[in-house]
């Protein structure tokens, strides 16, 4: 049998029961765009989630107080017998490999200015928090030496706030209120948006040792130090261990660096994608029935059509990869056909939803056509066995 045969028989029976034929790939379309779509959604926040994780940059080791004893959660300032203080930070800016050092805590505050008053978050950094963390000024500047971290009232605006408190006017110079205290406006940061919830823009970052005694915080939340690319995060982690130990006299911290957080991240992430796309490809399992019902139902119907093939001289392989070339293609067809609507729908939620992340992953969407096929093919070997086993002589006589 030449090729061109071997594809006309195969698409001349679904093309004769064109209704038939099209509701059997719709299952397995529905299927296939149930998992694109699902999968689509999932890797997108996946993606959205990492980035915004590691908008502050991946070269950082975070120290926070208190001794986290198993895989949970530390219990913070409370349970820390020496909280972190801004010597701590000092002293970790003479280790090797590290670039910036930033102590850093956090509240929120009443702001008052020019007859306004809003609330807000309210940022304790160290002098090299820009630095540290890639945030840029727009205007003005960050206090820049230890003297300024330590004591002098001073306060860069987020651009949301400038612009409730101040307007069109210059801020720089000028005074506001935070929680009672005054404190003098140096500078405006570029508008950072909102990362892992938080508004930046909507945000006054005042110098640290200022942040504690504006919350009563007998310490800092955390101190982030960040290193030099080239560094090994390992030793950099156990240059800081060793250092505070030395400080402190035992370990009653903990380090987390940003790169085993963003994997420990991704590898949830991705499993919840891989779940998610599993709970799609229930939906294949419709499909892999309509196949099976149809190429059943067909070699019923053909058992003449068989009978005369075989009479005319074909093999058993033959008939076999007939039937399973049909119940391929209409599989595939029907992959196809799902690929495209999937990848449409998750599109249009994209344009409508602008904020909801969409992205197709092509690995997916390959694994899911390769499925397809797997599933036609699967589904159709026992009718295709069957019609290869039929005697050609009964077969005939279905006539």
């Amino acid at each position: 049998m030449i090729f061109r045969d071997f594809l006309t028989l195969t698409s001349s029976s679904f093309l004769a029961a064109r209704m038939r034929s099209f509701l059997t790939g719709l299952g397995i379309a529905i299927g296939i765009a149930a998992v694109i779509l699902l999968t689509s959604i999932g890797d997108g926040l996946h993606q959205f989630v990492l980035a915004e994780f590691s908008e502050f940059g991946t070269n950082i080791v975070t120290v926070q107080p208190g001794k986290t004893q198993t895989k949970g959660s530390n219990i913070g300032v409370i349970g820390s017998v020496r909280p972190l203080s801004l010597d701590d930070a000092e002293a970790l800016r003479h280790l090797p490999y590290v670039e910036n050092v930033n102590p850093g805590l956090m509240g929120n505050a009443d702001l008052r200015a020019n007859g306004k008053t809003r609330r807000s978050t309210v940022f304790g950094e160290g002098r090299n928090f820009s630095e540290a963390f890639t945030m840029k000024v727009q205007s003005g500047t960050f206090w820049n030496d230890a003297d300024d971290e330590q004591a002098r009232a001073l306060a860069v605006l987020g651009t949301k706030v400038k612009q409730e408190l101040f307007g069109a006017q210059n801020p720089l110079g000028q005074y506001l209120r935070i929680g009672g205290q005054r404190y003098r406006v140096i500078g405006v940061m570029e508008s950072k948006g909102q990362i892992l919830g938080m508004d930046m823009d909507d945000a006054v970052f005042i110098p640290a040792a200022r942040a504690m005694e504006l919350f009563n915080r007998p310490g800092l939340m955390e101190i982030n130090v960040s290193y030099r690319p080239s560094a090994d995060v390992n030793t950099v982690t156990r240059l800081i261990t060793e250092r505070l130990k030395e400080m402190h006299g035992r370990e009653d911290f903990t380090t987390i660096s940003q790169e085993e957080a963003l994997e420990v991240l991704g590898s949830v992430l991705s499993v919840l994608t891989f779940a998610v796309g599993a709970l799609g490809g229930i939906s294949l399992l419709v499909g892999a029935v309509g196949i099976l019902t149809i190429m059943t139902m067909a070699v019923t119907e053909r058992t003449a059509e068989i009978g005369l093939l075989r009479a005319l001289g074909a093999q058993e392989k033959q008939v076999l990869m007939l039937f399973l070339g049909e119940a391929i293609m209409l599989s595939a067809l029907g992959g196809v056909f799902g690929l495209l609507i999937g990848i449409g729908i998750a599109q249009g939620l994209h344009l409508l939803v602008p904020a909801l992340p969409v992205h197709t992953p092509w690995l997916f969407a390959v694994l899911a056509e390769l499925t397809a096929v797997s599933i036609g093919l699967a589904a159709g070997v026992a009718p295709a066995m069957r019609a290869a086993r039929l005697d050609p002589v009964e077969a005939l006589h279905a006539e």
